[in-house]
């Protein structure tokens, strides 16, 4: 995952590296009259210390804070095919300032330095409010209640293939589950779901098409009290966050359910749009935590750094591939670590 940004990532710290190891220029050699008396030479003392300035000049450098920006006034474009937002460049750049502007470095360990700050840098991008969904259920467990979990995202986003997923991810914690066809707005979506729910054994509580999705779900949570069941994996229909009407139907599943975890499921493909899609859903019904899929198949990844750090919600998981163990655990530190 992530080999597009990667491939950015280290393009700028190549080009960094680069620009500011340059040697200076040697001065030009003067010449030298020798003199017939020994008085006039130079005592060997001075001309040691001459040369260990001269060594010094050629193997440190002190970085101007001009040198940075120039740099990153030429690989912003690059960072930004990526789908690096705006706001995660100036974070880099002014964390390479801090790091190195106004230091004398030796041009031997001016890569090091580079990579360590780029890979500090970018774990606290990454860095996102903590979560634990295990806790969640763990809790409302104690309640004597299921813990209900919502889904939410737009048009094709992979929600339905996500909540199964987590409903996988759920049982090997050993956790029972009910899945709630919340979705009876597209065509063949109940059948999907429960598809799914006979490959995961998982029962599937349903309405016809067309039915109120927050009843659905509402009959849901009651099937679940009444069998023991841990947790309720609700489906909705995908939406447009423009279409106010879908909208406020998701409103009513909200307010009449008031769900333990509300999941926005964003599409990684769609690049820093999903930061304009998870503000329209916050502002509708209030996003607790986010899953990323399709990261095996975006060919920028940079979305991954906008939506940690630009919309500053918990991340859950990031999903990859078609089969229900393609989901990930998001883990900071071991992202930064592979993009640096």
């Amino acid at each position: 995952m992530f080999d597009f940004l990667k491939k950015k990532i280290s393009n700028v710290v190549n080009t960094v590296v680069k620009k500011i190891s340059k040697p200076a220029e040697k001065p030009k050699e003067k010449k030298i009259v020798k003199k017939e008396t020994r008085k006039l030479a130079k005592p060997k003392e001075e001309k040691m210390s001459l040369a260990q300035k001269l060594i010094k000049k050629v193997t440190e450098k002190e970085i101007s804070e001009e040198e940075i920006s120039n740099v990153f006034d030429e690989m912003e474009i690059s960072l930004l095919e990526a789908d690096v937002a705006v706001e995660v460049i100036e974070k880099l750049k002014n964390d390479l300032k801090n790091s190195i502007v106004g230091k004398s470095v030796k041009r031997s360990q001016v890569k090091s330095i580079i990579e360590k700050t780029f890979r500090q840098s970018l774990t606290e991008v990454l860095n996102t409010p903590p979560i634990e969904l295990e806790d969640i259920v763990k809790k409302s467990k104690q309640q004597n209640k299921p813990a209900l979990i919502v889904f939410l995202g737009f048009n094709g986003s992979g929600k339905t293939t996500s909540l199964a997923k987590v409903a996988y991810w759920l049982k090997k914690k050993g956790y029972s589950c009910v899945f709630a066809a919340g979705d009876s707005f597209r065509a063949a979506s109940i059948e999907q779901l429960e598809e799914h729910g006979n490959r995961l054994k998982v029962d599937v509580i349903k309405h016809q098409y067309g039915a109120d999705p927050a009843a659905v779900i509402f009959d849901a949570v009651k099937h679940a009290q009444s069998k023991n069941i841990n947790v309720v994996l609700a489906d909705t229909a995908g939406r447009a966050h423009t279409n106010k009407n879908l909208m406020d139907q998701l409103e009513k599943i909200v307010r009449v359910n008031k769900p333990d975890l509300k999941v926005l499921v964003l599409d990684s493909m769609t690049g820093n749009d999903i930061i304009n899609q998870c503000k329209m859903f916050d502002e509708a019904v209030g996003v607790d935590a986010i899953i990323l899929t399709k990261n095996d198949v975006a060919n920028k990844g940079g979305s991954v750094l906008s939506a940690a750090y630009v919309l500053r919600k918990p991340i859950l998981f990031l999903g990859y591939g078609q089969e229900y163990k393609d989901l990930e655990e998001y883990n900071p530190q071991k992202i930064a670590a592979n993009l640096v």
